[in-house]
């Protein structure tokens, strides 16, 4: 196998000139228009508008900040953008290791791309690249790397280091360099978003940054520890129960691509939910049941669905987006968890909170057993009539065996951005993102409130 950090970084060295399969590409523009939709939804909010102020005096540059619509430093447009797009809860995932990969990936390779006036071909090669690595970092330390570590803001680095790395055109030698260097500077704490705060969010800002500066630095001459990845006291052996699943995660490595297995996120809350409120949707539509008509739901779940998600009392907008109680009022309430179900009059909504104790979250063996391949849910739905509905949910829509299709892509897009750039801006971008050449530019946004 050998130094399983010098195989990733020749890799993605390879990403400089390597051509872009058709197939390939369209999955890596179906990652770009679902980073844009979930960036240009969190752009008004905090805590991406109160660093965009906080930081504004480290501003010039070519790359461009959303937050503040600013011409910036690649560093500062990739923190900003990333906390961003990381804000509302809408981004990718690679299921099998439990991560975000686009809301640290994308911003780094964006900015860079902007900030060297290269073209959307560059951009997408150091899109796929990004992925690639920090995907195949996160396998090799999942399962047990989840239990204290926020994979987006720590195997995230990975994937800025890489796709900026390729943006600014370095060599196996010089990636390999940021790679390790990213290593160090990795990081993000389960705890700070098992309840209030902002943290989250900017991890993902933190891991473009980490990324972007360890890429500049490796491309400058700055470098690292090669064996930090998989050493006696590297990051592997220091975020997992072992030194990492290395045979795993380089398996079929040129071959099978991490950009082409993504999750695209169906509902605006934690991932860890959405097999549940798959059935429960899917429940409903069979027996025509309302929120009045439930007298009880008990989910049956994985590891996180329990440990992260198992929230009675969510009082604040964080914790509601990760509490499956809430979330399960809010689907039954509302119709579907989408941004409107964190709006402040639906966060305060007596009814919803009221409905949160008739919901009860249990660990499954069976279902602990399969994650992190798997992500399922098992509901049992007691009616107040006395019916008893029971449904086995054995993956999530949006993930790979049940993807979004191009089209429901896209109407995800236009329901993030048009109250942002309106029906015709929203339509011009998601025209670049889909069919363009060019490298993605300015959009007028309104001025932030937060």
């Amino acid at each position: 196998m050998g130094n399983p950090l010098l195989v990733l970084a020749g890799h993605a060295a390879e990403w400089r000139g390597r051509a872009i399969d058709p197939g390939l590409e369209r999955h890596a523009r179906r990652a770009l228009v679902d980073w844009f939709a979930a960036l240009l939804a969190g752009c008004d909010r905090p805590p991406a508008t109160l660093l965009a102020r906080a930081t504004a005096e480290e501003g010039g540059g070519r790359a461009i900040c959303y937050v503040d619509g600013s011409r910036t430093s690649m560093r500062r447009a990739a923190l900003l953008n990333a906390t961003a797009s990381h804000t509302v809860e809408f981004d990718d995932i690679y299921r099998d290791a439990g991560y975000h990969p686009g809301c640290p990936t994308i911003p780094a390779a964006l900015a860079a791309a902007q900030a060297r006036g290269a073209d959307m071909a560059v951009l997408l090669r150091a899109i796929i690249a990004g992925y690639e690595v920090s995907c195949r970092i996160g396998v090799a330390v999942q399962p047990s790397h989840y239990r204290y570590w926020h994979t987006t803001g720590t195997v995230g680095t990975f994937g800025a280091a890489a796709a900026a790395s390729v943006v600014l055109g370095s060599d196996a030698d010089r990636t390999a360099h940021a790679l390790a260097t990213a290593a160090t500077m990795a990081g993000g704490l389960q705890q700070a978003f098992r309840g209030a705060g902002m943290s989250k969010p900017v991890h993902a800002g933190h891991a473009a940054d980490a990324g972007t500066l360890a890429a500049l630095g490796a491309h400058a001459g700055v470098t690292g520890a090669l064996d930090v990845l998989d050493g006696p006291v590297g990051f592997a052996a220091a975020t997992s129960e072992d030194r990492g699943k290395w045979d795993k995660a380089l398996a079929g490595l040129g071959q099978d691509f991490a950009i082409a297995n993504m999750t695209f996120k169906n509902h605006g809350c934690c991932g860890h939910i959405f097999p549940a409120l798959d059935a429960l949707l899917a429940l409903r539509g069979e027996a025509g049941f309302g929120m009045d008509d439930v007298a009880r739901i008990h989910v049956g779940g994985y590891g996180p669905t329990k440990e992260v998600c198992d929230r009675p009392v969510a009082p604040t907008e964080q914790e509601a987006r990760f509490s499956l109680q809430y979330c399960a009022a809010a689907l039954l309430k509302l119709g579907g968890v989408r941004l409107a179900a964190f709006a402040p009059e639906h966060l305060a909504d007596p009814a919803i909170h009221a409905f949160m104790s008739r919901v009860t979250v249990e660990l499954d063996p069976e279902l602990r057993d399969a994650y992190p391949g798997r992500r399922a849910a098992k509901v049992r739905v007691t009616l107040r009539d006395g019916r008893e509905l029971f449904r086995h949910q054995p993956t999530r829509k949006g993930d790979p065996d049940l993807p979004l299709s191009d089209e429901e892509l896209s109407a995800k897009f236009r329901e993030l951005v048009v109250p942002s750039l309106g029906m015709a801006g929203a339509a011009r971008l998601l025209d670049a993102l889909w069919h363009g050449d060019r490298v993605p530019g300015e959009v007028r946004l309104p001025e932030p409130v937060g």
